[in-house]
């Protein structure tokens, strides 16, 4: 399979290995995702407060920057909006500082409309994996389903997320229904990345013709990498006119699809199923909000940190031979 930019020759040269050069700065890193060390800068302390409102309309109190502080601290800590209000209001007590502390109504009313800051690519084409996984909802504790039982099935809503290969940042997230299919988010999902997109990496629910459609008609340079099911025939023009599927197709019958999935890199898609774990062991495995938009506010604030303690323990390392 021919190799189209420097980063797909990189990930195919066999046996290379990487040593860390700097450990104390990889070790204090990883120190660092514990820290509980909070300040806050001039900047910071000046964009508390909201800027004043030129239409009609109540004068919000607290800036955005105040609310997504506030729900970022949640997040890290898996507290409760009451909680969170304590925490805040005791920080801003240690540091000094004579701010005004979010009540927990404002931080859920807030929520609803939380505009978050993606995370960024650059300029180079992005090679997307993806993946999806289920998040509970707020319900009946444990406790309470032990000794009383639930009159309702256990809900639920589905994740999907889009991760860069090459830097492992969440750079696209969506929060669906359970009956969602993971196809129907591709369009979705591609939409949020600002930039060229070099390939698109999924498993086998992802082998629809709609799927190729979506990403050929927003990158159609772009690679889709998706493992064709096993009862896959090849299209009518397979001969004159060869489909990427056709070739997914050929190479498997070639190599094998142990060897179509080193060949193709389709076992990067791992990173985003890292991704997906680091999710659930950091953040949690449910949603603590109750409504479509502050869900999606909690999904945003919650892929930002993991972004952000990716780049606190990521080490500095060279390739040797």
């Amino acid at each position: 399979m021919p190799f189209k930019t420097n980063r797909d020759r990189r990930h195919h040269i066999p046996k290379q290995r990487h040593r860390v050069t700097n450990w104390a700065a990889y070790d204090a890193g990883l120190r660092a995702r514990g820290s509980l060390t909070v300040w806050f800068t001039a900047e910071a302390i000046e964009a508390w407060k909201a800027e004043p409102r030129t239409g009609r309309g109540g004068q919000p109190r607290y800036s955005s920057l105040a609310i997504a502080t506030a729900l970022t601290l949640r997040a890290v800590f898996r507290l409760a909006l009451r909680q969170t209000e304590g925490l805040i209001d005791s920080i801003l007590r240690l540091l000094g500082l004579s701010l005004a502390v979010p009540d927990h109504s404002t931080l859920s009313r807030r929520g609803e409309a939380l505009e978050v800051p993606r995370s960024k690519v650059g300029s180079e084409p992005v090679h997307l994996l993806v993946d999806s996984t289920g998040l509970r909802l707020c319900g009946a504790g444990e406790w309470l389903e032990e000794k009383h039982g639930t009159k309702r099935r256990r809900s639920w809503r589905k994740l999907h997320l889009a991760t860069d290969a090459d830097t492992g940042h969440i750079v696209a997230s969506a929060l669906t229904d359970k009956d969602a299919d993971d196809g129907s988010q591709v369009g979705p999902l591609l939409d949020q990345v600002h930039g060229p997109v070099a390939s698109f990496t999924g498993d086998g629910a992802f082998d629809r013709d709609d799927v190729y459609a979506a990403v050929a008609a927003r990158h159609p340079d772009a690679d889709v990498v998706v493992p064709p099911r096993s009862s896959a025939v090849p299209s009518g023009a397979a001969g004159t006119a060869p489909t990427r599927r056709d070739g997914h197709m050929r190479v498997i019958a070639e190599r094998g699809r142990m060897g179509w999935q080193k060949a193709s890199g389709y076992n990067w898609r791992a990173l985003v199923e890292a991704d997906v774990s680091r999710w659930k062991r950091v953040i949690g495995d449910g949603l603590r909000f109750r409504t479509d938009g502050r869900q999606a506010t909690e999904v945003a604030i919650a892929a930002d940190v993991l972004n952000r303690m990716l780049e606190l323990g990521r080490p500095e390392y060279v390739r040797i031979s």
